[in-house]
């Protein structure tokens, strides 16, 4: 989850320098299939926890911007995610809180806490394609997907600025809820870290693409330290910076928790 605030005139450069057939993939992968992919980028490592601080750019049709900043805390425990995300700036939108919690079966349950109302609400199935404060993520784009609830195909393979990638095809099962029709991704080979992403409308319309401007290496984990999420359909962009962020540190479970979320 990474952001930013002066990456205005930020251009994603990223030359597609080869491209392959699965065929060409080397004979000590033939075994791999598209599921173990996608495994493996759930199961990537992210540490066991995190703590960031970050800065999300908002930029319209008109090159109009608006800034905010938030700290994101995340613990790892059983295999299941905790996350809380608090915004600190500016004053319209401080202390807005929104916590994830991971339960058994990967089902995930979202709470958004507004500070002028003083109370928190659940984010319900019916409200996940909703854009979240204003940004260009929906609250389905804010969680984990388990990999059994979706269909995949691996189509190829491309060098994007030297890193060897998977390109992965992702489509919703039968009976799976979602915004998207199908998803398709290029993922790096080393750190399973998906550095450009394309999403489909339920009439199979490209409406949105995700792209890692810069990937760093801090405290050997791979990081999104500047990525930008783009609504092709309202022309409207949002930038995610890193500023800061330490891996493996002690945070306590109750930090994550309904109280914590609305002890503001």
């Amino acid at each position: 989850m990474k952001r930013n605030g002066l990456i205005l005139q930020i251009f994603f450069v990223c030359l597609f320098l080869i491209t392959q057939p699965l065929g060409a993939i080397s004979d000590a992968s033939e075994q791999l299939t598209a599921e173990w992919v996608a495994q493996q980028v759930f199961d990537r490592d992210r540490g066991h926890s995190a703590r960031s601080t970050v800065q999300m750019v908002l930029v319209d049709k008109n090159n109009s911007k608006r800034s905010r900043t938030f700290t994101n805390i995340r613990i790892l425990k059983n295999g299941l995610e905790k996350q809380l995300i608090r915004f600190v700036s500016p004053k319209d939108i401080e202390g807005t809180g929104f916590l994830t919690i991971e339960t058994d079966g990967y089902n995930t349950e979202q709470f958004i806490f507004l500070s002028a109302l003083g109370r928190s609400r659940r984010i319900v199935s019916s409200q996940k394609q909703h854009r979240f404060v204003q940004s260009d993520f929906t609250y389905e784009d804010m969680e984990r997907h388990p990999v059994e609830n979706y269909k995949y195909n691996l189509v190829g393979q491309k060098i994007i600025n030297n890193m060897p990638c998977y390109l992965l095809e992702t489509r919703p099962k039968i009976g799976i809820k979602s915004q998207y029709s199908f998803i398709r991704s290029v993922i790096t080979k080393e750190g399973f870290v998906p550095l450009f992403v394309e999403y489909f409308d339920q009439e199979g319309v490209q409406i949105k693409t995700y792209k890692v401007i810069k990937l760093e290496k801090i405290q050997d984990i791979w990081t999104e330290k500047i990525a930008v999420m783009k609504d092709l359909v309202r022309n409207h962009q949002t930038f995610i910076k890193v500023e800061k962020i330490e891996y493996n540190i002690p945070i306590l479970e109750n930090q994550l928790s309904k109280k914590a979320l609305e002890n503001y």
